[in-house]
Parts: structure tokens; C-alpha cells; sequence
């Protein structure tokens, strides 16, 4: 994407040229934004308006059409940058990232950068001529780190003619009193589109979906295509294993809901026997494990990141202990998703909506309204919520995916 600034003052704000600029510009097309305006008050007449295009060549075609209308071009300058003094370490004036789309103005072009997240910096490969965001603790010595924000830009995303239906009064406030169906139905819609355009579906589950009996409805989801990566804690793997080897999820049993004799130490007992296994893929692969969410995930090649937590027991083999190192499988697991859904799990939510683009489209869905503001509150402003039980949920979204 090519893009410049151009710039009209005085009395040119006036003239029929420059009505006719406002005039496309405030009719929502995405070939203008504008940057800055300031007319009357004792201020001087003043507007400047980025223009985009595909190409340097359209670029040209427009700027020369808005040369005509009175309009001066303003060059921007390119990005400023300063090595990283350590590894670990942004130099003190770093730019802070957001997790809009984010270009770099580089050799005077404007270039996307890559892998864009919160709470991070830009950093500047000058031989290649291309940016990438990296979190603070995958800086290393000497890299160019973007600082201040001249030549940086941000472009937020437009909004979907959908979100001005059911998902618009999804997003208005966080209730239980809204029609869950209508908003499954909607969701399940945008599912299969993203399907259709090639992109990823990533489900981020607690263990309340073992435990609420809704992991049956999630392996058809898995069954059916819809999901190609899970975010997940140690826990939601034990307890689906040992529903899968016991017929319990937290020694109760999942068939009555009454508790079993013993049934405390069945966790444990799943956890020592994937252990002796070797691995959740070699119990699957050996028959040890025949059913259930991870075996779902294991024969129908669903990428899974187990991120484990300071409480967990055991825990299993490919469980992911260090903190650092479970953010950087995750981000490396978001290529290509559009369309991230969060289920019963606070932590693990904020935590994936930390490392999204905003370009992603998130479903948060809890019994606890709290859940879905905290989400927000931590900057995935682009996240719809569904205050509801976790059975339910899957269950309907199922069935309307199979629809």
C-alpha cells in the first residue's frame, strides 16, 4: 500500500475543489482518512488528508487529480531509529505499539509491519527494507528499534456492514439477557467465511468445557473442520483425558454427575499415565487414548499450545512450563487465524487477546460477565461477548456449523 500527505490552507478551503475532495472523503471511502482539520475560531485554515492506493502509480494519478483542487503535497519523513542498547532492552525513546495495522515510512514508501501486537516495538531490517514488531524480550543488541512516532502509521480497521446488526448489539454492553442463538447463528456464518477465505479458526478453552460435559460438542467442531488451533492450559487436557480413560472430569462422573469412589486421584492417574506413554500423540498413536478433545486434536492435525501455570499438577508431557517461551509458540501459532474464540478462561484470554492483531475477529464467551470487560478493558476492543454456559454454547454453535 502506497501513501501520501497532502495539505490544503486559507482561503483553498473554500473553493468548489476542495467541497469536492470532502465530499468523497466524508462518504467513507478508503482511498482518503483524515489527519488533521482546523477551520474558524481564531485558528487557521488547515486540513490534512492521507490518500491511499495499491500502487505508486495510482498514488501519482490521484495526487495529480487533488493538485488540481488546490491541494499542496507534504512529504513525510521516514522512521527514526536507535540500536537496541541489550538484549532485552528498547532503547528509552522506543515507540509502543498498538494492535492496529501499522505501516513504516521506509526509502520515502510506506511498508506494512509484520506480526503486529500490543505492547511491543517496531524493529527495522535497513538491508531487507522490512518491519517487524517484536515483544521487549526477543530484542536482541544493535537492533534498529523504531523511536518516536515520525514515519509511523496507523490504520484502523473499517467496520463489517454485519457488526451493524446482532453483532453491534452484542457489543453495545455486556448482559445475559440477549439472544444467544441469534449470535451463535451469526458467528457460525462468519466461520464458514473465514473457512472459505482460507483462514484459521483458533478456540482458547478453559477446563470448565470438560467439566461441563461441552467437550463432546467441541470434538465435533474439531470433526467437522472448524477449528485448527487450540490455546490451552495443562488442565483442560487433564481433565479431558481422564474423562476419556475414567468417564470423570474432577472424580466426578460425567455420565450421572455423582462422585466416584477415589475419583480425586483420577487426574493424577491420567497425568502419570500419558506420562508413561511418553506423550498425548503416543498414547493416541499406541491406543491408549481413544477419545476426547486432545485425541480429536491429534488425529485431525489441530495445532495445539498448552501454556501451563504455577498451580498445575504434573504436568503433561508437552505442557509448556516457561512463561516466555508458551507467548512465542503461541504467536508463532497465529499465522493465518481470523477469528479467535475464548471460552471459560479469564487468563488465558487476555493473554491471546494481548498477542492478536486487531484485523482478528474475537468471541469471548464466559458465565462471567467480568471476563468479557476485563478483555476489553485490556485492549481487544475488537472482541464480540457472550455471556452464557460453556455446554450450551457448543452445543448450538454445532449445530448451526452443521446446519
Amino acid at each position: 500500500m502506497f501513501s501520501e500527505i497532502v495539505e490544503i490552507r486559507g482561503k483553498d478551503l473554500e473553493s468548489e475543489g476542495w467541497r469536492k475532495i470532502m465530499r468523497k472523503v466524508l462518504s467513507d471511502d478508503p482511498i482518503y482518512e483524515i489527519e488533521e482539520l482546523s477551520i474558524g475560531n481564531g485558528l487557521p485554515n488547515r486540513a490534512r488528508i492521507a490518500v491511499w492506493a495499491p500502487t505508486r502509480e495510482e498514488l501519482d494519478i490521484r495526487l495529480e487529480a487533488l493538485g488540481q483542487g488546490g491541494l499542496t503535497i507534504v512529504t513525510e519523513p521516514d522512521v527514526q531509529t536507535q540500536p537496541a542498547p541489550a538484549d532485552g532492552v528498547f532503547p528509552e525513546a522506543f515507540y509502543s505499539t498498538t494492535n492496529f495495522e501499522t505501516f513504516v515510512r521506509l526509502a520515502g514508501e510506506w511498508a506494512p509491519v509484520a506480526k503486529i501486537e500490543m505492547d511491543c516495538t517496531i524493529v527495522i531490517d535497513t538491508a531487507a527494507g522490512t518491519a517487524c514488531c517484536v515483544p521487549i524480550g526477543s530484542v536482541k543488541k544493535g537492533q534498529a528499534v523504531v523511536c518516536g512516532p515520525t514515519g509511523v502509521r496507523i490504520e484502523q480497521p473499517k467496520v463489517n456492514d454485519r457488526d451493524k446488526g446482532a453483532f453491534e448489539f452484542m457489543a453495545s454492553d455486556v448482559s445475559s439477557e440477549k439472544s444467544k442463538l441469534l449470535v451463535i447463528r451469526e458467528m457460525a456464518l462468519e466461520i464458514r467465511a473465514a473457512k472459505k477465505a482460507g483462514q484459521k479458526i483458533l478456540v482458547v478453552g478453559g477446563p470448565a468445557i470438560i467439566h461441563t460435559g461441552a467437550g463432546p460438542f467441541l470434538c465435533r467442531l474439531i470433526e467437522g473442520g472448524y477449528l485448527d488451533v487450540l490455546f490451552a492450559g495443562n488442565a483442560l487436557a487433564t481433565h479431558d483425558i481422564e474423562v476419556a480413560l475414567y468417564g470423570t472430569s474432577l472424580g466426578v462422573n460425567t455420565q450421572t454427575g455423582a462422585p466416584v469412589p477415589h475419583g480425586h486421584e483420577h487426574h493424577i492417574r491420567a497425568i502419570n499415565a500419558i506420562r508413561a506413554a511418553g506423550s498425548i500423540e503416543a498414547a493416541v498413536s499406541k491406543g491408549l487414548l481413544t477419545s476426547g478433545v486432545m485425541h480429536a486434536c491429534v488425529t485431525h492435525n489441530v495445532r495445539t499450545v498448552l501454556a501451563g501455570s504455577i498451580r498445575d499438577d504434573g504436568p503433561l508431557p508437552g505442557v509448556i512450563t516457561d512463561a516466555q517461551r508458551a507467548q512465542d509458540a503461541m504467536r508463532e501459532a497465529l499465522d493465518g487465524v481470523g477469528i479467535a474464540i475464548m471460552v471459560a478462561t479469564t487468563l488465558h484470554s487476555i493473554a491471546t487477546g494481548n498477542i492478536l492483531p486487531a484485523r482478528v475477529r474475537c468471541f469471548c464467551v464466559d458465565i462471567n460477565p467480568a471476563v468479557i470487560t476485563k478483555l476489553a478493558d485490556r485492549g481487544t476492543h475488537q472482541s464480540i461477548g457472550l455471556v452464557t454456559d460453556t455446554e450450551p454454547f457448543f452445543k448450538l454453535l454445532a449445530e448451526a456449523l452443521e446446519a
